[in-house]
């Protein structure tokens, strides 16, 4: 039996749910740093870092502003409220371009983010990556 053609293409240009090299997004590790950590809920640090930011770990998958004892931004908060999660797609918009991705999601042009930073390139790898250490 023949797949029709158009099945053919759509299954070859469909993207796995996980797309993302962890051992690339480590490399990239450099570029958030300055601003978060990786440490593991026995106190284990994975990956040095600031505290401006939350600490990284177990966020894949996670409501987004739940990391306790962190202060967020009222946008955030509101985005949690309003059900982010951090999966693939919505982290990998979010670090790309952090006020652009909440002016979407809560639908306000004002709303901004307190993450400055834009990951220009390698986000899905930073997804695999922080996803990969807190198996």
């Amino acid at each position: 039996m023949r797949i029709p053609a158009l099945v053919a293409v759509a299954l070859s240009l469909a993207a796995p749910a996980h797309s993302g090299d962890p051992a690339a997004g480590e490399r990239l590790w450099r570029q958030c740093q300055a601003c978060h950590m990786i440490v593991d809920g026995g106190g284990n640090v994975i990956q040095q870092g600031g505290r401006d930011g939350p600490n990284l770990y177990g966020i894949i998958g996670s409501r987004a502003a739940s990391v306790a004892g962190f202060r967020y931004s009222a946008e955030l908060s509101e985005a949690r409220d309003m059900g982010l999660v951090w999966d693939q797609a919505r982290f990998v918009d979010y670090v790309t371009n952090p006020t652009g991705f909440l002016r979407r999601f809560l639908d306000r042009p004002s709303a901004r983010s307190p993450m400055g930073f834009q990951m220009r390139a390698g986000a899905a790898d930073m997804f695999a990556y922080l996803r990969s250490v807190a198996r």
